[in-house]
């Protein structure tokens, strides 16, 4: 699914107006019943409802949506902000059509605002086109809609948050954005959706589909992309019936230390869950015992150190490799690891540790295996890519550094954002909360490599290890029942059932 720039939804949108063929205002009407009928789910009888309306194209959308509401007996209380007494050609339509209903209260100046309390808040000043932060009578009016909100009202908005820019907010003012409850996007996610800053504007969102124009939408480019599970579905590698444990790799994890040994630990259950053959473990000697307890399943391989990673195995054997989880930062540790990156040439996986050292050694970053997928947290991001980035910002030098290093970036988090040498981004939509808990990230560590081996290539296994690590995450809050209790072993043992919905693609029930 893609995600556009908001000046290519408006493309989109006048594309569809002149080859639909549709005028400009009942497209507009399809939008507003589309929102219309999503909003039904969260009216009661005894439901008082305020209508907050610009003067633009957004505006007429909540004048739309009034008309529909007054035509179920729910007359709304109106209020359209319009201090320089000029409406949009559409907005004017609306407006003409809703006063032959009901009394609108036009507002020009803040303090004609109403002091008024309601059940739900429509929000319908301004749409994806600002690009500059809300000033005069509309900063006033987003005050006292979002002082409402605090008061007990349900705000839902209509597209986007007014007073939100659709991609770059870091030059925004925090106090002219709506904090909505509930938005209703039309068509595509915009990209300001995924981004943690953002969240006490957005609120829960939902895409809604107003049947713009699917040519339009397929031959408008675009490098960011939502996955879904349909794409999911045909990445997966059905398995055959005389397959053996050599036919789905060997990985290698070198993972661990003295006193962080449980990294290890989870990275290799969840590469070993994922389906991989054969996996080595390399830990210092001191995991020893703890690993072959631990997992029995594993095979492992012994460092010459007693506490940290100090030289690799032969790698001829190996499919695949994962570094990074529990390794530590020492000095020793830093001379192996540039060592491995010297002498293997394969794509593999790079996390935790292994890029802190990297963001304190960016001469590696020529040593990295084409394709490689790294996985870093945005802290580690932000020591990879030498600067501080936030938002958009972060998904931009993602794109970057993907393309001027011809490497894979995992950006960890909510959303989880997956970039491609190619410079295209790819946004994962499963995982919650819970997930924010320790070695969780290790055990997607261990889901990427496991997939790596298996002879997914690297862009399949990113995309698909990231979407399975997210998906036995939402799966374990059934198990944990809650995201609190969650910790990073239930996401291991709900990994089979992430599997088991792609495995329905072939053996449906």
């Amino acid at each position: 699914m893609k995600i556009f720039r908001t000046s290519q939804i408006k493309q989109i949108d006048a594309i569809t107006i002149q080859d639909e063929p549709i005028s400009s205002y009942n497209l507009m009407k399809r939008a507003s019943r589309a929102f219309f009928e999503e909003l039904l789910h969260h009216i009661e009888a005894n439901t008082s409802i305020s209508v907050f309306a610009g003067n633009g194209n957004n505006g007429g959308d909540a004048l739309v949506i009034a008309q529909l509401l007054n035509r179920i007996g729910k007359n709304c209380h109106v209020y359209l902000i319009d201090p320089k007494d000029k409406l949009s050609e559409d907005c004017q339509n609306a407006y003409d059509d809703l006063r032959q209903l009901q009394n609108i209260t036009r507002i020009k100046q803040a303090d004609e605002l109403p002091s008024c309390s309601t059940d739900i808040i429509i929000d319908g000043l301004f749409g994806t086109g600002l690009n500059r932060p809300v000033e005069g009578v509309f900063k006033e009016v987003i005050h006292q809609m979002n002082l409402m909100r605090e008061n007990g009202s349900t705000l839902f908005s209509i597209d986007i948050p007014s007073g939100l820019f659709g991609e770059d907010n870091q030059n925004n003012h925090p106090d002219c954005i709506i904090k909505a409850d509930y938005t209703f996007t039309f068509q595509a996610a915009k990209p300001c959706f995924f981004f943690a800053e953002n969240e006490q504007y957005v609120g829960d969102w939902k895409i809604l589909d107003i049947q713009l124009h699917p040519q339009a939408i397929a031959q408008t480019d675009t490098p960011y992309y939502l996955t879904d599970e349909a794409d999911i579905k045909m990445l997966y590698h059905k398995r055959n019936t005389f397959s053996h444990k050599g036919t789905f790799g060997h990985a290698l994890l070198i993972a661990g230390s003295y006193g962080m040994m449980g990294a290890s630990i989870l990275a290799t259950k969840a590469a070993l869950r994922t389906g991989c053959g054969l996996v080595t473990v390399h830990i210092p000697q001191k995991g020893y015992e703890i690993m072959q307890i631990s997992v029995p399943e594993a095979i492992v391989s012994i460092d010459q150190s007693e506490t940290c990673f100090t030289r690799h195995p032969n790698l001829t054997s190996y499919n695949a490799i994962g570094i990074g989880p529990g390794v530590g930062q020492s000095e020793t540790t830093a001379t192996a690891i540039h060592q491995l990156l010297s002498e293997y040439h394969q794509p593999m996986v790079i996390d935790a540790d292994a890029l802190n050292l990297m963001g304190k050694n960016p001469e590696w970053w020529s040593l990295i295996p084409p394709k490689s997928i790294l996985t870093p947290h945005p802290k580690e991001f932000e020591r990879i890519a030498g600067v501080k980035t936030q938002g958009y910002n972060s998904w931009e030098k993602q794109r970057e550094l993907s393309r001027q290093h011809n490497v894979i970036i995992v950006l960890k988090g909510a959303y989880t954002s997956i970039s491609f040498p190619d410079g295209t981004l790819h946004v994962n939509p499963t995982g919650n909360p819970g997930m924010a808990t320790a070695g969780s990230g290790d055990t997607l560590t261990g889901i990427l490599t496991s997939l790596l081996a298996q002879k997914y290539a690297p862009e399949k296994a990113a995309l698909l290890g990231v979407w399975l690590h997210g998906k036995a995450g939402d799966l374990s809050i059934s198990h944990a029942e809650s995201e609190e209790s969650m910790i990073a072993s239930d996401l291991i043992s709900q990994i089979g059932t992430a599997f088991k919905g792609l495995r329905a693609t072939y053996f449906p029930t």
